[in-house]
């Protein structure tokens, strides 16, 4: 069902869809979210809405837990990892005051205090948030970015 989906970010499915597309339960969906593994577009009404981007998401989430037999802190650790501030351009200034660039365990969206370049960015919108999908090759990307 993944080849259907394009790398949409418009933000069109239910939970229950979202769920059924990627073969993950609801509940599980939930706890990503809780963990700050996913981050889907959230309605006035608390409700959240997933995207075909999401969808992708999810897989690698959950391909990353049954395949690779990482938990949900061996994937915000991974995440962790990958250099924000080179795929943003942050300016040196900015890493000084930024906790996703001291960071070791919290990917760069779920820091508390931001780099000027990342303040006020939609971070699911973000390409360092982006960059996993179901067939990322980890550690290619972190090579491609720590040249």
């Amino acid at each position: 069902m993944s080849q259907i989906l394009h790398y949409d970010s418009e933000p069109i499915y239910t939970l229950s869809i979202a769920a059924k597309l990627s073969n993950t339960p609801a509940h599980s969906i939930r706890q990503y979210i809780d963990k700050g593994l996913l981050i889907p577009f959230k309605k006035d009404t608390n409700r959240h809405l997933f995207s075909a981007y999401d969808i992708q998401r999810l897989i690698w989430i959950k391909k990353s837990i049954e395949e690779r037999g990482l938990n949900f802190a061996g994937i915000k650790t991974q995440l962790a990892l990958i250099p924000c501030w080179k795929i943003t351009g942050c300016k040196s200034k900015s890493r000084n005051t930024c906790d996703a660039y001291y960071s070791n365990d919290q990917p760069c969206w779920l820091a508390s205090e931001k780099g000027k370049e990342c303040k006020n960015k939609e971070c699911r919108l973000c390409e360092v948030y982006r960059l996993m999908l179901p067939d990322t090759d980890v550690k290619a990307v972190f090579k491609r970015f720590m040249v």
